[in-house]
């Protein structure tokens, strides 16, 4: 069985993925749950010509999900799949999560509109704008020393599950129906969007789910096309350095998830922080699309790339998880006022 037919195969039914992902507009939907995808792909004339780039870079637009990030997705799906297997029931199972912020809330909404309780176990670094949003939507935080990372907020996780009767947990690091719904919806989106052009594909790796499933999806049907994922610089874990604190939030957990297939990707390209941050400033002034942090990382390895002579007349996607808003209290803003 190739990668491909393993995900597929692991993924939501078709059926239930149809009723909520890319409903085309001119109807009422039924749930915010069926508003989920169809994300735009946007080119970026003026940052390409001020680089003198020859290659077209696109920047698909994530925070037009309903709850502002690519998260909504896996939000959904993972939901919808526990729920076909018989794994959770609403107005019983308790849901528990660890998470930096974006999963969170789209498990959140998505938790809400389902009718389950949610319990989320984050960083106590995680932005403030992200644990209001949470409690917003009635979420328990739970929140954890910022210098044990990812892997505090996981500990902390696991244990309530062990504690709490009929606990549930979706666990977006290990779940396949991450790196599915990227490969029957995300990677649907910029093939058709580009039609077929595409050529590389840029990603941040948080759980790796988003660049996982493109690839499983778009690597076969065009040969040549590369898929290339991004860790920040100060905690090159995939590249083989010990992890260490950065303020990319959603991305560089500090170990290589089980969602995340390596083998699929052509590299992982290390961006820093301050690269990040400058590049989305630089995109928010330039083009008018205020993205956040790691957004700012992807954008920034797509020019990188495009600037490379083998990449000329070709089109390169980079995702945009999410919109700069969400970093107000941030470094993002840091001297604006």
């Amino acid at each position: 069985m190739t990668d491909r037919e393993s995900l597929v195969k692991k993924a939501p039914p078709p059926g239930r993925l149809a009723a909520d992902f890319a409903a085309p507009r001119g109807r009422v939907y039924d749930s915010i749950t069926e508003t989920v995808g169809g994300t735009p792909l946007v080119a970026l004339p003026r940052l390409t010509a001020q680089d003198g780039l020859k290659a077209r870079v696109l920047l698909k637009l994530e925070f037009f999900n309903p709850l502002g990030s690519v998260k909504d997705r896996i939000g959904v799906a993972m939901l919808r799949d526990a729920e076909a297997r018989g794994d959770i029931t609403p107005g019983k199972t308790v849901l528990v999560e660890p998470t930096s912020g974006n999963t969170g809330i789209s498990l959140a909404f998505a938790a809400a509109a389902m009718g389950y309780r949610l319990i989320v176990a984050m960083p106590e670094s995680a932005s403030i704008e992200r644990r209001k949003m949470l409690r917003l939507m009635d979420v328990q935080l739970e929140l954890t020393p910022a210098n044990l990372g990812m892997g505090g907020a996981i500990r902390r996780a696991e244990d309530l599950v062990k504690a709490l009767p009929d606990a549930w947990m979706p666990s977006q690091f290990q779940n396949d129906a991450n790196p599915a719904v990227h490969a029957m919806t995300t990677a649907e989106e910029i093939w058709t969007d580009t039609s077929g052009e595409v050529d590389c594909v840029v990603a941040g790796l948080g759980t790796g789910g988003t660049a996982s499933g493109i690839a499983h999806a778009l690597k076969p049907r065009k040969p040549g096309l590369k898929v290339y994922g991004v860790e920040p610089a100060e905690s090159a874990v995939l590249n083989g350095d010990e992890p260490g604190p950065h303020g990319i939030q959603g991305i560089g957990p500090g170990f290589c998830p089980h969602t995340l297939d390596l083998k699929a990707l052509d590299g992982v390209l290390d961006i820093s922080e301050r690269d990040a941050l400058a590049t989305a400033r630089r995109c928010a002034r330039v083009e008018g699309i205020p993205i956040g942090i790691s957004s700012g990382a992807a954008l920034y390895a797509a020019l990188q790339l495009a600037a490379q002579s083998e990449h000329e007349g070709r089109t390169i996607v980079a995702i945009a998880p999410s919109f700069a808003e969400r970093y107000l209290s941030t470094t993002l803003f840091t001297g604006l006022s």
